[in-house]
């Protein structure tokens, strides 16, 4: 009897996650700069790349530039949007007290955190549907049907852990301080991981460093699902990232000073 008094029905749970994604998706509206910067910014990016180069041979593959840029931009992309309003969402809830009331609330730490994730992915999708009318309206259907479903699938999942990274910045900074602090890990993570330019461009030393960021798994992952190429490699690097991502938002959520 003490037991099931005690245990929640998979219901309950489920009717705490919706709630907290509606908020979710609330919050990101909120902050429409930020929406604006995240959504606009890379697609206008691919936009001027795809028009320049989008019909020349690039690097990888023999696959043409609007294909590939599909890829390392669709990166840089979703990760612009997975890290920036998260983050920035959290933050205005904290300076606002309404992650005092979910605290006070005792609602699971894991359903905050998911249904903040959840609630940001809709936005990644809209920029990768994005990327794709303008592949189309600039170079045509550079990619089959099957390829492009998996690469979106590849970049929304591994998208995952920069939301993490968002949301344990989120979690320990005022809005405009997080949305400085995502903007200076964005912007030189993109470029150090061949996201806007070829790798193969790059002096030795940023090379070097690619392999060590997620966003060079990330876009490698993405490229794999163009080339065939394995991909185990940047899926464990990816995990390593989430589990890592994770355990820092878990913290900095248990530790919030509200």
């Amino acid at each position: 009897m003490t037991a099931a008094i005690g245990t929640r029905p998979p219901a309950h749970g489920l009717r705490i996650l919706r709630v907290e994604v509606a908020e979710g998706l609330r919050a990101i509206v909120r902050e429409p700069t930020a929406l604006f910067f995240s959504v606009l910014f890379p697609v206008g990016f691919y936009a001027l790349f795809t028009t320049i180069f989008g019909g020349q041979q690039g690097f990888v593959a023999g696959l043409p530039y609007a294909a590939t840029n599909l890829a390392t931009f669709g990166a840089f992309g979703v990760v612009s949007v997975m890290l920036m309003n998260p983050g920035t969402a959290v933050a205005e809830d904290r300076t606002r007290g309404w992650l005092r009331v979910k605290k006070v609330s005792a609602v699971p730490i894991g359903t905050t955190i998911a249904a903040k994730v959840i609630a940001a992915l809709p936005y990644a999708v809209a920029v990768m549907l994005a990327f794709s009318a303008v592949s189309l309206l600039v170079a045509g259907p550079v990619l089959e049907f099957g390829s492009w479903t998996r690469l979106m699938v590849a970049l929304l999942v591994g998208s995952l852990p920069f939301a993490l990274l968002s949301l344990a910045v989120g979690f320990v900074l005022s809005a405009g301080a997080s949305a400085a602090v995502l903007n200076a890990v964005l912007l030189p993570m993109a470029v150090a991981s061949g996201l806007w330019f070829p790798l193969e461009m790059m002096p030795p030393f940023v090379q070097n460093l690619a392999p060590l960021l997620p966003t060079y798994h990330l876009s490698r992952l993405a490229l794999a699902q163009l080339t065939g190429a394995d991909a185990g490699v940047h899926v464990v690097a990816l995990l390593i990232s989430t589990a890592v991502a994770a355990a820092l938002s878990g913290w900095a959520y248990r530790n919030l000073r509200v």
